[in-house]
């Protein structure tokens, strides 16, 4: 009785987590058909219209100078790539997700190795930037990697149960 509430809570967290990562992956493609809309130069004019009457006030404003410090450093090469990194990572991941769903187990070994890999890069990043939330997505990535492959395991015990 108590390992089959321990395995519909890891089934339950598996399908939440690959949810999350799901509406992830919707947002990023929503986000790189955004960036596409979005002229380097008009941004940049847009940041400071927004950000002078703030700066006017007080010159020493963290947010508004953060906000023109990136609209300045923001070029049509950021963009592209910014374009391309938020759609490919967004379809990958509704693909993954799709194929998940669909119980394809050759997704959930793609999904553990796609994941590891952004882990990887998100620890590399955070060498750089030192941001926190790099951290804490590297951990929530991590959770789900273990809940997908529990996940496998489950569907593969499940089939060799069943032919028993």
């Amino acid at each position: 009785m108590k390992t089959d509430i321990k395995k519909n809570l890891l089934h339950d967290g598996f399908l939440a987590g690959i949810y999350i990562k799901g509406f992830d992956g919707a947002m990023e493609i929503l986000g790189g058909f955004l960036l596409m809309m979005v002229n380097p130069e008009r941004l940049n004019n847009m940041i400071v219209f927004l950000t002078q009457h703030e700066l006017s006030e007080d010159t020493h404003d963290i947010i508004a100078n953060y906000l023109l410090k990136i609209s300045s450093s923001f070029t049509i090469s950021s963009q592209h790539f910014g374009i391309y990194y938020l759609l490919s990572h967004g379809i990958l991941k509704l693909f993954l997700v799709f194929m998940l769903l669909e119980k394809k187990l050759w997704a959930f070994h793609f999904a553990v190795v796609f994941l590891a890999l952004f882990i990887g890069y998100q620890l590399y990043r955070f060498t750089y930037s030192h941001s926190l939330w790099l951290i804490a997505m590297a951990f929530f990535d991590a959770v789900v990697i273990f809940l997908i492959w529990m996940e496998h395991n489950r569907i593969i015990n499940n089939y060799f149960n069943s032919v028993k």
